[in-house]
């Protein structure tokens, strides 16, 4: 299964580093972590009721730095903009940008301004990406696989359709930088806030691209978390290689991203992939595994998982979803110290990282895996805090 169901053969799944198997299957939203959360009586605990409860009004701030009242206070903030969207059409069984694409705002525009160009149209829309705030941004063919067999229907947590309009052909994958300062302050509350203000800004960023798409005349579809996996798409799109940690590695970024995307028959040139050597590096460096709080990352080789929470038939490196998320609950915020362990969680506009990177994706990834070991250190978040002093 190497080749795309939809759009031009133009790069097969080897080229962006998927090893597809033959009991290869679509996976159903419903069985995610966080949807098994309220279905599942295996996942569903008070703990895990708590946690979802703590984004609200229900915050539990306790001692211990990193989880006081502003800790919580902030966090619950940074997630308002995506909250107020993802709610809007709660009465219909769909949570916008989470397990149900964002709506319309815009309707499509009657008058189709004619692309005589798709390679210069990607340069544009690119450019108006970038213009409302996206970091990264690259256009792949649409390829269904990946989209989720089944939807969630939040008002029961039953399956539901997952339909696109017809005529999608591409998918422009969008890349937003969380804040390095607070990623340092991983486990804590405070650090949430990097995720809540990203997922925040996304929202207001794929909404807005859409809509110019839209007023092009063109079917344009806003997504966060929905309707389909995206780390498959930013692949293919070239925006990174898959990590041990289940995340892209960017070589702008590293992992330091949430991605968005937006489905479109808009006509687009498409982005190849890359082969930087990141796999290649991950497969001697066990970083974020060594330091997972409840060894929910694997140590071995990629291989096709049998777990619910996990896709079939395709090999690759992954986490067990039910420790990592029973951490999560347990905490009443997420985790992330994956994140800020892995040695590419770095600021490469700077020399010296640049020059580890050229090591890390070389033959000299071994030497450039000796290199600041120490690196990934958690600040306090009370550090945080006393830098606005």
């Amino acid at each position: 299964m190497n080749a795309h169901r939809n759009g031009p053969k133009s790069f097969s799944d080897s080229d962006a580093g998927i090893d597809i198997t033959d009991d290869f299957e679509r996976f159903s939203q419903r069985n995610d972590i966080f949807s098994r959360a309220f279905w599942d009586e295996r996942i569903r605990s008070a703990k895990t009721d708590g946690f979802f409860a703590s984004y609200r009004m229900e915050a539990a701030p306790r001692r211990g730095d990193g989880f006081t009242q502003r800790d919580f206070a902030l966090r619950n903030a940074s997630w308002l903009s995506s909250d107020i969207l993802s709610e809007r059409g709660a009465a219909d069984g769909k949570r916008e940008g989470f397990q149900a694409p964002i709506a319309y705002d815009t309707p499509v525009a009657a008058e189709q301004m004619e692309i005589d160009d798709p390679q210069r149209m990607s340069k544009e829309i690119k450019r108006i990406a970038e213009f409302f705030g996206a970091d990264l941004c690259a256009v792949t063919e649409m390829d269904d696989r990946w989209h989720y067999e089944t939807r969630v229907d939040t008002r029961d947590m039953s399956a539901a359709p997952n339909h696109l309009p017809s005529g999608i052909t591409h998918v422009f994958v969008l890349g937003h930088e969380m804040d390095a300062e607070l990623v340092t302050t991983y486990p804590s509350a405070l650090a949430r806030a990097a995720t809540g203000r990203q997922y925040s800004h996304e929202a207001a960023i794929v909404m807005q691209v859409a809509a110019y798409i839209r007023n092009l005349g063109y079917e344009a579809i806003a997504s966060m978390n929905d309707t389909a996996l995206v780390i498959p798409y930013a692949l293919k799109a070239g925006l990174g290689e898959y990590a041990r940690n289940q995340m892209v590695i960017t070589p702008e970024f590293g992992p330091r991203l949430r991605f968005s995307k937006i489905f479109t028959s808009l006509p687009l040139h498409s982005d190849q992939p890359k082969k930087l050597g990141v796999a290649e590096f991950f497969n001697i460096c066990t970083k974020c595994a060594d330091a997972c709080s409840v060894k929910a990352l694997p140590f071995g080789p990629p291989d096709v998982s049998t777990q619910t929470s996990s896709i079939k038939g395709v090999r690759k490196w992954t986490s067990n979803a039910e420790k990592c998320f029973g951490f999560w609950a347990k905490m009443a915020s997420d985790c992330a110290i994956c994140m800020r362990v892995c040695l590419f969680n770095r600021d490469f506009s700077k020399w010296r990282h640049k020059l580890w990177l050229k090591l890390a994706l070389s033959p000299w990834r071994k030497f450039a895996l000796t290199l600041d070991r120490q690196r990934g250190a958690r600040i306090k978040p009370s550090t945080w805090w006393a830098r606005a002093k």
